[in-house]
Parts: C-alpha cells; structure tokens; sequence
C-alpha cells in the first residue's frame, strides 16, 4: 500500500509563533510553578534537555531563561481538526490524532493507493494536499511517500534534510524499500536507547547492516522486540492505519464536457470512477455494499440511481456492470454534464471458496450479479428462482417452492 506521510514538528510552537513574535528559547505548557508538563518547546529549549511530558519545574531548572507560555489547546486542536477533515477529502484511508496531548499530534498518514485517476500522480497529489492545508496550519510540513509506515516516515526525514517534500520512495516490492532504507543510518530505528546502544557496540551504523542478519538469529539476542525492528529495516511493516474515523462512504465526481446523451461516453466515466474508488476499498480489504450513482443533467432535474449489490466487493468490473444495466434500463432524459458515483455500506469483501482442481469455480458464485442484472433488465417481480421446500414430498410440485429473488437471499452466509 502507497502512505503520504506528513509531519509538521513542533506545531503548537508554530500556532504561537502565528500570534505574535517570541524569543528563541520557548516552553509551552504553563508557569514553570504549575503542575503540569511541558507540551511543546522550541529546537533551541530541546538542545538544552527539554521534552515533550517533562514537569515543567524540571524544564525550569534546565533552561531558566526560557519564556514560558501557557498552552492553547482548544486552539490547537481545532486547526488541527480542521486540516484532517480538508485532509479526508482526499483519501478516506486518514489516521491523525486532533488531541494535541497524544504522542502524534501534528502527524498524518494518508492512504494513497489507486488515487492517481482522481488527484494525479503520487507528487502532483502531495502538492495538492499541502496546498488545501496551507492556511490552515502554519510552516511547511516534512512529507514523504513510501509502501509502509516507518517507509513513508523516514522519507519524510530524509527529504527534510536534502529540502524535498515529498521525498518518494520507488513503488514495488518490500525489496525496493529496503533499498531505499538501507544506507540510512541506524538511530532512525524507532528503538530504546539500550537497544541502540546494543546496536552501536556490535558496531551497526546503517539499517542495511542491520537487515543483512538473519531474522531468527536478531530474536535470538534481542527478543521479539527486534525481530519487529529487523522487519522494519527489511522494509516490511505490516501495521495497518488507524483509521480516524470509519469508513461510512465513498465518493468521486468527474465533470463531462461538452454534454453527452449517449450510454457509452458515461460508460467510459463511470469505469474511471468506480476503479478509483474500488483500489481505495480493496487496499484495506473492504467492500461496498451499495452504489449510488448522480447524474446532473443538461436542463432538467437530477438523477439518481440506487442499487443494493449481492455481496460487499471492491470488483470495480461488476459494480460498473450492474451500473450500466441501471442506466440502460433507465436512460437520462437529456444530456448529462457531471457524473458522481458513491459507494456505502462498506464490510468484508465477501469470500468464495475455490475448488482445487476447478479453476471455473469463481464464475459460478457470481450468479447472484447475474441475477441481479436480470432483475434490472426484466422487473424484479418477474424473476423466480427455486427453492427446496421438502425433498421428501410424495408430490413433485410440493418438494420446489418458487419465490422472487429478492424475498430470499442470494448464497448462504
């Protein structure tokens, strides 16, 4: 999976800095007397040993020429909000924390999987993003794309230090990642301090050393806990987002200029939309379980087209499908001139159980789309399938009831 990775370091010092002018030596989180801890402070208060949760008596004694200010965290919270909710508009694969006392405030990650076809490619997307949160939060963010959390991370350092936002790391294989890690140093490992200590005495300094090692044998001698950080140097970081809030919908527009009137024009728009939406859905392994398709037509009213589809899926090919049976066989009424697609109800993607020596199999459990689009075709009144009532019956015509498709379900769950 593609994350963007963005980090704006030491963001409620930036929001403070927005206000008004401060000297460089700057603690935030209220009077050094008050029990309380240090929120945030400036590069130059942190080379003199101040951190993020130290009370702030102790941050006192360790720069007491500090100008201490009290914390805003309504303020920053809401800026904050803000930008994720103008971030989601983007992707719906967003995890960020809006609490500023969480330990990764002022951090996003941004799912970016099959957006290409709606924002561009992978840099024109950054470049939009950080465009749309410009004035909404202040500085200039580190930003970074890889295939994996610490991957997406680390760029975002590394192009910090070279001044590149975003720094891209080459799409592909856990392989191409570790490339890219490899000669990075090895402190950039999120590891405690006696374990990089450890690392430095058996004289480790770039993760590609660290990688090298056989995985069995990094368990052997640091526990379960390296073998997580022997994967992340081998670029492989399975931890999925944590969602900011969950996924209830999803939905991309596309505008049709000049007007058309014809099926096979929306047929082309509607396949560009449902697979962006479907590679969203499939990279976290989900499925919608409706579509919603609007049509702004030419001087006439909207139109919308609703459609429950058999099973949760991410098939882009059959959503589009059922899509174009809906519109065939309910044609706008005159040309139309912007085309919106919605997917809801997200779920599991339904599974299907292949046969060993039956490669045909899949095509058989897809027989509740076929009856779905022969319900749209012919009236869902009109179509009946079979059902078992009791195989024992004397009577044929009592061991088969028929019932309408929708009134039984289509595969048993």
């Amino acid at each position: 999976m593609r994350l963007l990775y963005l980090d704006w370091p030491h963001l409620p010092l930036l929001i403070e800095r927005q206000r008004v002018a401060l000297p460089e030596l700057v603690v935030i989180g209220g009077q050094p007397w008050e029990q309380d801890c240090v929120l945030d402070c400036s590069p130059a208060a942190a080379d003199l040993g101040v951190r993020r949760g130290q009370p702030l008596g102790v941050a006192h004694r360790l720069a007491p020429e500090a100008h201490f200010l009290a914390a805003d965290r309504p303020a920053y919270e809401a800026a904050m909000k803000r930008a994720l909710d103008t971030l989601a508009n983007f992707s719906p694969s967003l995890e960020g924390e809006a609490g500023c006392d969480g330990p990764h405030f002022g951090r996003v990650l941004i799912g970016i999987e099959g957006l290409h076809r709606l924002w561009g490619d992978e840099a024109t997307l950054c470049r939009r993003a950080l465009a749309a949160v410009a004035q909404l939060l202040p500085g200039e963010p580190r930003a970074g794309i890889g295939n994996t959390r610490f991957g997406a991370h680390l760029a975002a350092v590394v192009g910090a230090r070279r001044g590149v936002a975003p720094e891209v790391i080459p799409a592909g294989e856990a392989s191409a990642e570790a490339a890219y890690l490899a000669p990075l140093p090895i402190g950039l490992l999120p590891a405690d301090e006696e374990t990089q200590q450890r690392l430095r005495v058996l004289g480790f300094s770039r993760l590609g050393q660290f990688a090298a090692l056989s995985r069995s044998a990094v368990v052997a001698r640091f526990g379960q806990r390296g073998g997580e950080l022997h994967d992340l140097a081998r670029g492989l970081d399975s931890r999925p987002l944590r969602l900011r809030r969950p996924l209830e919908r999803l939905r991309a527009e596309a505008e049709i200029e000049p007007p058309v009137d014809e099926i096979e024009p929306l047929r082309f728009v509607l396949r560009h939309l449902s697979t962006a939406l479907c590679a969203q859905l499939a990279a976290r392994g989900a499925g919608a379980g409706r579509a919603l398709l609007e049509l702004e037509l030419d001087h006439a009213p909207p139109q919308r087209l609703e459609q429950a589809l058999p099973e949760p899926t991410a098939a882009a090919g059959l959503i589009e499908r059922l899509l174009l049976a809906r519109l065939t066989a309910q044609p706008p009424p005159a040309a139309v001139n912007r085309l919106a697609l919605e997917l809801t109800g997200s779920g599991p993607v339904a599974g299907q159980q292949l046969g060993l020596f039956s490669p045909q199999l899949a095509r058989a459990a897809r027989l509740d789309w076929q009856l779905a689009g022969l319900a749209i075709r012919f009236g869902p009144d009109r179509l009946l399938r079979a059902q078992i009532a009791d195989p024992e019956a004397s009577l044929s015509e009592q061991r088969v009831a028929w019932q309408r498709v929708t009134e039984v379900p289509l595969r048993p769950r």
